[in-house]
């Protein structure tokens, strides 16, 4: 038996449960290098794998389908959420313009990185700064992080702040990902004044996704595919208690203008560039953290 007399289980968590990690190097004994993925705070970009590893594109019949149920009353949809999704699910083609999009902004990021990561004059790459969130890592095991260019120090005081932003910051302002910050894990006051100022000057002009009126962000992409999902289970006969339900859309959203709260089906009302999201079991915390107020 153990002559150790302390018990002490954390919870922990598995890296990345959806697959193994890459060794890449060590630099002694304890210090091994692994391959992390990450997961880019506050943003959303087009999906090109989804659900699982399968193609957007593979959902056309299916929204469509979802659009004649909430045109005839059967999707569990309040009716004005529904009025907003229609046009974009009625046109056949959700998926499949879902999927353009993600190719395309895979392809922007891509492009910016190695912009950014250029030194003017050198083949040698900049490395790159990571700021995690007071939660790391999300439910999959991904580092939560806002990432930029790690500039040297007299290049950071040459910048403006939008001039040394990070590439989550940058994404937003190409268009190609929709601003999706989650409380708790929220920027600071000032990088947040200027991620929405950022969001709304690429939604007006139309940049990126925001051109096509058609567009679902990621979020609602999925959103709207999970709601096909459960409308399907109800027309086949499954008895669905109302959590499940309404399980398709669970995340609050905050106006940022007005700190006014809205119900999950509600986010629509709310500009794309205003909205901060709240996870149900966060939302009395938040509401005293962050002085909100009823949508009235």
């Amino acid at each position: 038996m153990s002559d150790v007399a302390i018990f002490w289980d954390p919870k922990g968590m598995e890296l990345d449960s959806l697959r193994s990690k890459r060794y890449l190097r060590a630099t002694d004994g304890d210090t091994p290098y692994i391959s992390v993925s990450i997961r880019m705070l506050s943003i959303d970009t087009p999906e090109v794998h989804y659900p699982g590893n399968s193609k957007p594109s593979r959902q056309d019949d299916n929204l469509r389908q979802l659009a004649k149920w909430i045109k005839d009353g059967i999707a569990p949809v309040d009716s004005e959420l529904g009025d907003y999704l229609y046009p974009k699910l009625a046109s056949g083609k959700a998926g499949s313009l879902q999927e353009e999009q993600g190719k395309k902004a895979t392809e922007v990021f891509k492009d910016l990185v190695e912009e950014k990561l250029t030194r003017p004059g050198s083949k040698k790459k900049r490395s790159v700064f990571l700021r995690v969130a007071d939660q790391p890592f999300d439910r999959y095991g991904r580092l939560l992080a806002y990432m930029a260019p790690n500039y040297k120090k007299d290049e950071r005081n040459s910048m403006t702040p939008k001039e040394r932003g990070t590439f989550n910051l940058l994404m937003v302002e190409t268009g190609w990902a929709a601003p999706f910050p989650i409380y708790p894990n929220l920027p600071k006051h000032s990088d947040l004044v200027l991620f929405q100022a950022t969001g709304k000057e690429a939604y007006e002009e139309k940049r990126g996704i925001w051109g096509d009126p058609l567009t679902l962000a990621g979020y609602e992409f999925r959103m709207c595919v999970r709601l096909y999902e459960t409308t399907r289970k109800l027309i086949k006969g499954r008895k669905l208690s109302d959590t499940e339900k309404s399980s398709w859309v669970t995340r609050f959203c905050v106006d940022v203008t007005t700190r006014r709260v809205y119900y999950p089906q509600q986010y629509y009302k709310v500009k794309p560039y205003n909205r901060i999201f709240i996870w149900p079991e966060d939302v009395r915390e938040a509401v005293g953290m962050l002085n909100l107020l009823p949508s009235g």
